[in-house]
C-alpha cells in the first residue's frame, strides 16, 4: 500500500478537477485517479457555455421555483469568477435570439433584460431589443423570411476540455497527485466499515495497486452510482443520465463572432448554434439514455438538431454538412418518476454514506468551482482529523495558462518565431504556450503539420510531457479539440501523433497497433 493521503479524489472531470485544486490550494494532501483521459467524459462534450441558465430562469419565474433562480444566481456570479480566472479559455458571447411574432419580443426581451438584473456587477453586457434589420446585419445566419425582431445578450464561452487540464495542472503544481487512465475498483474498508483507502487498477500498464487515504470523495459525473455500489450494492439511484448530442458544421453556416440562441424546441430545451475553433456548433438535446463512455449519436438526435437550426437559419443544413459528431451525458439529481431528463434542476447534492464516502452529484460546468468549495467543507465538517492550512482561495485563483497577459504571451510567442502558430497556442495554452519551443529537436518540429489548425510535432511532444497524454485520442480529440470538430483532418494527423507518442512513451508494436485500432474505431463512431 502507497503512502496515505488526506484525500482521494476519484474522477478526472470537471468536478473531480475543481476538487483536487480546492483541496490542494487549503493544504491537504491529494491524489486523484481518472479511468480514461482528464475530462473524457461530459466534461469535454458539453455547449461550451458558461452561463447562469436562461432556461432555469424562465422555469424560475412561471413555476415561482425557489431552486432554480438560486441555480441562476450562483452560475451568473460563478460566470464572472471563471471569465476572470481562466481568461485564456473563456471570454464573453454575445447571442442573438431571433423571433417570429410580434408577442415575442417584449416577453423575451423581459426575461433576459431580468437576467441582466440578476447579474447585477457580474454582467458581462446589457440585453437588446434589435430590428429585424439590424439583426439580420449583425448576424447574416439568421432566416429573414417573416422575422419581426431579435433579443440579443450576453453570457459566456469557453473552451471545456482544455479547462479540465488548467484545472489538472493547477491542482498538480499546489501539490496534488494526479493519474489518468486509472480506474478504481474497489473501495478498501476497515473492520468497523469505514473506508481506508481505494485499489487502483493502471489501465495501460495492467497493473493493480492500493492506496491508503483518511478520506474518498466520488466525483464520477455519469459514473456516481457506479462507484456508490462499489460502496453499497443496495444503494439507491442518485443520478439519472441524460443524452446532449451536437453537430459541428462549417464556419459559412454562421458567418459571425455572434451566436444564435433557438429559444424553442418540441422537447422545452434552448438550442445554441456557437462559434467554436473556426466552426459552427449546434447542440443541445436532451433524451433519457443508458450508462455508456462512448454515447452514440442517434439518427434521430441529428435530424432534430437540423430540423429546429433550419427553422431559423437561411442557410439550410442537411447531413451531408455535418463535420463531426459528439455526445455526452449529463449527470442529473433523479427525480424517481423517471420521465424526461429535460425538465429536471441541475442542482448539486453531497452526500456522505456511513462509512464515509462522500459523492458529490450533479451541477454543471459554470458552477464546477463553487460545488468543490462546498465539497471541501463538507470533508473538514466530516473529518475533524484532516486540517486545512489555508482557507479557500479559488475564487481568486487564476488557472495555469491564465497568469500572464495575451500581450505578453503573443510578444514571445512572436520572438520566437511563432507568430503563424501564435493564435492558435495561446487560445489553447494560454501563458504555457511559450515553453512549446522547449520541445522541438529541430527546426522541422516547429513547421505546421496542418495548415490549419496549425498544429506541430513540438505541440505534440509538448502535451506528451506535460499534459498528461497517453493515448491518441487525448492529444487529437481533448488537448487540440481538431477530433471534435473536424474528423477526417484528426485522422489525417494520426499517423504523426502515434509516430511521436511511439517515440516518447516506447511503445512495443502490439501497444501501438492497438491504439491505432482504437483511435480509428472511436474516430470514425463516437467520441
Amino acid at each position: 500500500m502507497n503512502q496515505s493521503v488526506d484525500l482521494i479524489v476519484i474522477g478526472g472531470g470537471a468536478t473531480g478537477a475543481g476538487i483536487a485544486l480546492d483541496a490542494a490550494l487549503r493544504g491537504l494532501k491529494v491524489t486523484l485517479f481518472e479511468q480514461n483521459d482528464f475530462g473524457e467524459g461530459t466534461s469535454s462534450r458539453s455547449t461550451k457555455l458558461v452561463h447562469g441558465g436562461v432556461r432555469y430562469l424562465e422555469a424560475a419565474v412561471k413555476h415561482l421555483d425557489l431552486e432554480q433562480w438560486k441555480l441562476v444566481h450562483e452560475g451568473l456570479r460563478e460566470r464572472k469568477t471563471f471569465l476572470r480566472n481562466a481568461a485564456h479559455l473563456a471570454h464573453p458571447i454575445e447571442l442573438i435570439t431571433p423571433l417570429y411574432k410580434w408577442y415575442e419580443l417584449p416577453y423575451v426581451y423581459a426575461g433576459l433584460f431580468l437576467y441582466d438584473l440578476i447579474s447585477g456587477r457580474a454582467t458581462l453586457g446589457r440585453s437588446r431589443l434589435l430590428s429585424a434589420k439590424t439583426a439580420l446585419k449583425r448576424n447574416r445566419a439568421i432566416d429573414p423570411d417573416h422575422l419581426k425582431g431579435a433579443v440579443s445578450y450576453f453570457d459566456g464561452a469557453f473552451n471545456d476540455a482544455r479547462m479540465v487540464i488548467a484545472l489538472i495542472q493547477s491542482a498538480e503544481a499546489a501539490g496534488a497527485h494526479v493519474h489518468n487512465h486509472h480506474a478504481v475498483t474497489e473501495l478498501v474498508k476497515d473492520p468497523e466499515g469505514r473506508i481506508t483507502g481505494v485499489r487502483v487498477h493502471d489501465t495501460l500498464a495492467g497493473t493493480d495497486t492500493q492506496y491508503a487515504a483518511t478520506a474518498v470523495i466520488n466525483a464520477t459525473g455519469p459514473f456516481t452510482d457506479t462507484i456508490r455500489h462499489l460502496d453499497d450494492p443496495d444503494a439507491p439511484p442518485l443520478v439519472e443520465t441524460s443524452s446532449g448530442i451536437h453537430i459541428v458544421l462549417p464556419a459559412r453556416f454562421l458567418p459571425s463572432p455572434l451566436g444564435v440562441m433557438i429559444p424553442k424546441t418540441s422537447d422545452g430545451r434552448l438550442l445554441f448554434a456557437l462559434p467554436y475553433q473556426g466552426h459552427c456548433l449546434v447542440g443541445t438535446t436532451d433524451q433519457p439514455a443508458a450508462l455508456d463512455e462512448h454515447p452514440p449519436v442517434t439518427g434521430e438526435e441529428v435530424d432534430f438538431l437540423l430540423e429546429h437550426l433550419n427553422h431559423y437559419f437561411a442557410l439550410k443544413a442537411t447531413r451531408d454538412d455535418i463535420l463531426a459528431t459528439f455526445s455526452g451525458l449529463r449527470p442529473l439529481i433523479a427525480s424517481g418518476d423517471h420521465g424526461s431528463t429535460a425538465t429536471l434542476v441541475r442542482e448539486s447534492e453531497y452526500i456522505t454514506s456511513p462509512s464515509g464516502l462522500l459523492t458529490v452529484a450533479g451541477g454543471k460546468w459554470t458552477s464546477y468551482r463553487a460545488m468543490a468549495e462546498k465539497a471541501i467543507d463538507c470533508l473538514l465538517a466530516a473529518h475533524p482529523d484532516l486540517t486545512q492550512t489555508h482557507p479557500c482561495t479559488t475564487a481568486d485563483t487564476p488557472v495555469i495558462g491564465s497568469r500572464a497577459s495575451r500581450e505578453v504571451v503573443m510578444k514571445q510567442l512572436a520572438d520566437q518565431g511563432l507568430a503563424r502558430q501564435a493564435e492558435h497556442l495561446y487560445a489553447h495554452y494560454g501563458d504555457q504556450s511559450v515553453f512549446i519551443e522547449h520541445h522541438a529537436r529541430s527546426p522541422n518540429d516547429l513547421k505546421p503539420l496542418l495548415s490549419d489548425p496549425p498544429i506541430t510535432r513540438a505541440e505534440i511532444r509538448y502535451t506528451i510531457q506535460k499534459e498528461y497524454v497517453r493515448k491518441p485520442l487525448d492529444f487529437l480529440v481533448r488537448r487540440s479539440g481538431l477530433g471534435l470538430v473536424e474528423r477526417e483532418k484528426a485522422l489525417t494527423l494520426l499517423p504523426e501523433v502515434l509516430e511521436l507518442m511511439n517515440e516518447e512513451l516506447s511503445w512495443n508494436r502490439v501497444s501501438r497497433k492497438s491504439m491505432e485500432n482504437e483511435a480509428k474505431q472511436l474516430l470514425s463512431t463516437s467520441i
